[in-house]
């Protein structure tokens, strides 16, 4: 992953979690994107809400990879989604290089576009089976205002350069593999020249080895070309290999949002050490012996959401408050943050000198977390 030469990574985590957001590629601030859910036999009334993502807040550097992992269900693709205006927001701005682009007009969303791209996660429903590859390639290249006498060998080299052959030009999606077809996903991406890729779980449907490829693919085409990238998925091993940062959703809300590698030596969040006691050790004595936090108890509607935390239902640490205010969005040393009452993984000074995030939801209580010491 390539970082800008004049930022460092503690500034950078300092300008993702304070008021530096107006510099980011992309800057998403309180954004809610809600459902109706519709009544009735002869007129449609909306009697409830879906709360896919209810107060989302980051920012995004040139260069960097934002990885966003959750449960099924948790929001993470309607939040891409949303991004990149396949789906309205409800509430919330989303800027891009500054732009407001949350209400933006189709005209003027246009442009912006060619810089946002999205690879999807089945490959084969993403490609148009009627097409060949030479066609699904040459769309987007005569948007970018490319000449046509030069499309077929634009399109040869976007091909050679996911590591496809110059003759599959001719083929139809159904003629690849799964991983061929996901290369031809990302080919198409870069055929607009963007600076900001939204990957949609692109190796959740893939076979390990060719996961493996992929995610190098994609960190080389990083830095040949400076991208950044938002990678949903919901593997935290993989996930790890790609990202700069991860954010950590969780009903449609934010549970925490850290440095990669300090996520998975000091999750401050109990429902992100639950994900990580998910993922097997490849030794199978190691993983056998391991002692798994389970977590019992239904997840909540998201028609219905709790008043306090999302996860107290489940949660082995939650307390009275965790059931009746929401916590905040909390910011500890490296720009690490966490929205729980009683933060594990910290010592009662890093408890006290924290301080609420400006990334925190709207709808968070003014209570500070409190220090609870480690059992387990």
């Amino acid at each position: 992953m390539t970082e800008d030469p004049l930022t460092t990574s503690s500034e950078v985590a300092g300008t993702q979690a304070g008021n530096g957001r107006a510099s980011a590629l992309m800057s998403v601030e309180h954004l809610k994107v809600l459902f109706p859910v519709k009544a009735g036999l002869i007129i449609d009334r909306t009697v409830a809400y879906v709360h896919a993502v209810d107060d989302v807040s980051f920012a995004l550097n040139q260069g960097e990879t934002l990885g966003v992992v959750g449960e099924s269900g948790c929001g993470k693709t309607t939040l891409i989604r949303a991004l990149v205006r396949l789906v309205n927001s409800t509430g919330g701005e989303v800027r891009f290089r500054g732009a407001d682009i949350t209400k933006a007009s189709r005209k003027t969303l246009a442009p912006i576009r060619r810089e946002m791209q999205m690879v999807f996660q089945d490959p084969q429903a993403s490609l148009n089976p009627r097409k060949r590859i030479r066609q699904i390639l040459a769309t987007p290249l005569k948007l970018r205002g490319v000449p046509n006498a030069d499309i077929e060998t634009e399109s040869r080299k976007l091909l050679e350069r996911v590591g496809l052959r110059a003759e599959h030009m001719s083929r139809f999606p159904h003629e690849f593999s799964g991983g061929q077809r996901q290369r031809i996903g990302i080919a198409r991406a870069l055929a607009m020249s963007p600076k900001l890729i939204l990957l949609d779980e692109p190796v959740s449907a893939l076979d390990v080895s060719i996961q493996a490829q992929v995610i190098n693919l994609l960190d080389e085409l990083q830095d040949d070309f400076g991208l950044s990238y938002v990678f949903v998925a919901h593997d935290l091993s993989v996930v790890r290999h790609v990202s700069d940062r991860i954010a950590v959703m969780y009903l449609g809300k934010m549970m925490e949002l850290s440095p990669s590698e300090e996520l998975y030596t000091k999750p401050i969040h109990p429902y992100t050490s639950v994900l990580l006691d998910a993922i097997p050790i490849p030794d199978p004595a190691e993983n056998r012996a391991r002692v798994r936090r389970v977590v019992t108890g239904e997840v909540p509607s998201p028609i219905d959401p709790p008043l306090g935390c999302r996860f107290a239902s489940r949660c082995p640490r939650a307390s009275d408050i965790c059931r009746k205010v929401e916590p905040q969005l909390t910011e500890y040393a490296d720009g690490h943050l966490a929205a729980c009452h009683h933060p594990q993984n910290v010592t009662a000074d890093e408890v006290a000198s924290a301080k609420r995030s400006p990334l925190s939801p709207l709808s968070a209580g003014e209570q500070a977390p409190s220090f609870v010491a480690q059992t387990v």
